[in-house]
């Protein structure tokens, strides 16, 4: 068990973008693991979350507080110790990761909670993941993940390792993870499991 007392919280972004099944398993994975976990969510994402996950924001919400090491602050609470360079934190990660949120932070735009706590971690030189979710991507969304990672942003694109012959959405879920958590440092190296092992004799 982690001792929560001496660990900064990672805090998780999810924003209205497709993907929120990789949200979830982000926060489940770290409560699993006894990180200290902070969770914020847009408007937007809570439409896409109860589309694509059948069921409401609020209710995986109740579920995950019970959990002592998680946190949830309202998208407009800026007054939130997480919107300040002084609240220490371990890093960020926004999973999934819009094109507005994006364009957004490479705009230093920071117009709630969510974008200034990203905003925070690229100030205070903290670890910051994007996992972008758009296809194709044009010029604009390209030029905007470039800043942001000339910035130190990790841009971690949701893309399927064919060579571990995913069986399933649950398999590229959880390869997309393990990489969160490689870019943000809580570990040091992909699972065996995960890694390439070059083509078969």
């Amino acid at each position: 068990m982690t001792d929560r007392k001496n660990v900064s919280p990672v805090v998780v972004g999810i924003t209205g973008a497709s993907g929120a099944v990789m949200a979830r398993a982000t926060v489940d994975e770290l409560l699993r693991r006894d990180i200290p976990t902070v969770a914020l969510c847009s408007n937007p994402a809570r439409m896409v979350w109860q589309e694509e996950m059948g069921e409401s924001f609020a209710d995986t919400l109740v579920e995950w507080q019970e959990h002592p090491a998680f946190v949830h602050y309202p998208i407009n609470d800026l007054r939130a110790p997480v919107a300040s360079g002084t609240y220490p934190t371990a890093g960020m990660v926004i999973v999934p990761a819009s094109m507005n949120s994006i364009a957004s932070l490479a705009g230093g735009l920071s117009g709630n909670l969510l974008l200034r706590a990203a905003d925070v971690c690229l100030k205070e030189r903290r670890p910051l993941v994007l996992v972008p979710r758009e296809t194709p991507l044009h010029s604009i969304h390209l030029e905007n993940m470039l800043t942001l990672s000339r910035m130190g942003a990790v841009v971690v694109p949701p893309e399927p390792a064919f060579y571990l012959k995913p069986q399933g959405i649950s398999d590229i879920v959880d390869f997309v993870v393990a990489r969160i958590f490689v870019a943000l440092g809580l570990d040091r190296t992909m699972p065996d499991d995960m890694q390439y092992q070059g083509p078969a004799e």
